[in-house]
């Protein structure tokens, strides 16, 4: 938790970028895994709620009133039997005061609020809820049904808080690194484990960790497969083989809850064939582009696109695509080899603020992405950059043979690809190389004082070393 005037003075921006009515951010509540007390551990408290109030404890919400300039803590103080078994906690004015709160009430007063705020017609905001729990409660307070909950979300608020954790504190960059030091020890111990023999799944493990030992806990389900064509292929039984690549995209949490996100390709047996090394240049060429195309100003959608183009050129001179490359790019043709975006924003969530809707959160007027086209129909992030957003790199080329048959059955982009050459890649797998990109005043820069190794010749060195 950051210090007091942090949160006094987020809260008093909100208020200001939402004007008038109430606002209510609800914290999460412990989440059982197969029985009421068995739970799905760590918990994870609601990001904007941490944001805002800071604390993480379950089952409290915190209420703004704006018009009357006064804010709230909401939440129930734990009995002795919870004492008994998880020891003893801050009440919660003791938590709001921690935060530069003075007034709280127990979760009960919370329907007198809201029903106080409806009977003078005044407006509730609420960001759209994620959980069925959070979903059955506004039901309660405000009489709205789950299935109407997220159009009836308070756009006011989604843009204020998009607007407001977009850019980065200094205070934020700090965890940021942090959690990029505790990434470093991740996929540094995935290549020193990573050899013929070894299953997935103890690799994954291993990895998951150095996550919880050293930080809050994994920032999203570890990624650890030779199938790297697959986008969320999770550590299996498999054993590693001799020749094969194994694709590892894991991050961290921080203890408070900043996150890491990285991706690294490895040959299983410390050497890349010569096969993959010309695919692996490619992606390589393509990631360390974005560092001199990202800057303020720029709109990442075409970051995206200006990868696009060199993926297609390189593709195009191993023969794998033909004919113009910006004519191939507009009409998706890349997308068969990079069936996503390029990156989406970071920081308290993996895929920041994505429960606030993508749109809302890696777009605007200007930038809207092409939902009719595969491809570009998964960008996360379009929008112009600002000083302060930290996004993710991450190009990738992938070799799905379900996807090659589909196209090549149905003609698509027929004219850009050369079928029968991606015949010979279906046992290929996939590559991915990411890093997580802060945007300076004059450019970017990646975060983490240590590189992790994603040049070939420096993840073989460290694969013979190690």
């Amino acid at each position: 938790m950051f210090n007091k005037d942090t949160y006094i003075r987020r809260r008093d921006e909100l208020k200001k970028l939402v004007k008038s009515g109430v606002i209510i951010l609800f914290g999460n509540n412990d989440s059982p895994c197969n029985f009421p007390n068995n739970g799905y551990h760590p918990f994870r408290q609601d990001s904007s709620f941490l944001y805002y109030f800071g604390q993480n404890r379950d089952g409290l919400v915190g209420v703004i009133d704006v018009d009357n300039n006064t804010e709230m803590l909401v939440g129930n103080d734990i009995d002795i039997e919870d004492i008994v078994w998880y020891g003893s906690v801050d009440s919660v004015s003791d938590m709001a005061a921690q935060v530069g709160i003075n007034q709280t009430m127990p979760m009960k007063g919370l329907k007198t609020i809201c029903n106080e705020a409806m009977r003078q017609h005044r407006t509730i905001h609420f960001l759209p809820p994620y959980r069925y729990d959070i979903k059955l409660q506004i039901f309660d307070l405000l009489g709205i049904h789950p299935v109407q909950q997220k159009e009836s979300a308070s756009m006011t608020l989604i843009q204020a808080v998009v607007k407001m954790r977009s850019t980065k504190e200094e205070q934020e960059i700090e965890e940021l690194e942090r959690a990029a030091v505790i990434g470093y020890k991740m996929h540094t111990t995935a290549m020193r484990l990573t050899k013929p023999g070894v299953t997935e799944k103890f690799v994954g493990g291993q990895v998951d960790g150095i996550a919880y030992s050293y930080g809050a806990m994994v920032s999203f389900p570890t990624i650890f497969t030779q199938h790297g064509e697959i986008m969320h292929g999770s550590p299996s039984m498999a054993v590693l083989e001799s020749g094969r690549l194994a694709l590892c995209d894991a991050g961290a949490e921080t203890i408070n809850n900043y996150c890491s996100d990285n991706t690294r390709t490895m040959p299983v047996n410390g050497k890349f064939t010569q096969k993959q090394l010309e695919i692996y240049s490619i992606v390589e060429a393509c990631h360390d582009y974005a560092l001199e195309v990202a800057k303020p100003g720029v709109k990442y959608m075409d970051v995206h696109l200006a990868v696009c183009r060199l993926m297609t050129e390189r593709l195009k001179e191993l023969g794998l695509m033909k004919g113009d490359v910006d004519e191939a790019v507009a009409a998706g043709a890349h997308a068969m080899f990079l069936p996503h975006g390029l990156g989406h924003m970071m920081g308290m969530d993996v895929h920041d603020m994505e429960a606030l809707d993508q749109i809302n959160v890696g777009f605007d007027e200007e930038t809207r992405p092409n939902l009719e086209q595969f491809g570009t129909n998964c960008l996360r992030m379009g929008r112009r950059l600002e000083e302060g957003f930290v996004v993710t790199d991450e190009p990738g080329i992938y070799f799905i043979p379900a996807l090659i048959d589909n196209w090549k059955a149905s003609g698509h982009c027929n004219e850009f690809l050369n079928f029968d050459k991606l015949e010979t890649y279906k046992d290929f797998g996939g590559i991915r190389i990411e890093d997580d990109l802060l945007i300076t005043k004059d450019g970017c820069r990646f975060l983490g004082k240590d590189r992790i190794p994603y040049h070939a010749k420096d993840v073989e060195a460290f694969m013979a070393e190690n």
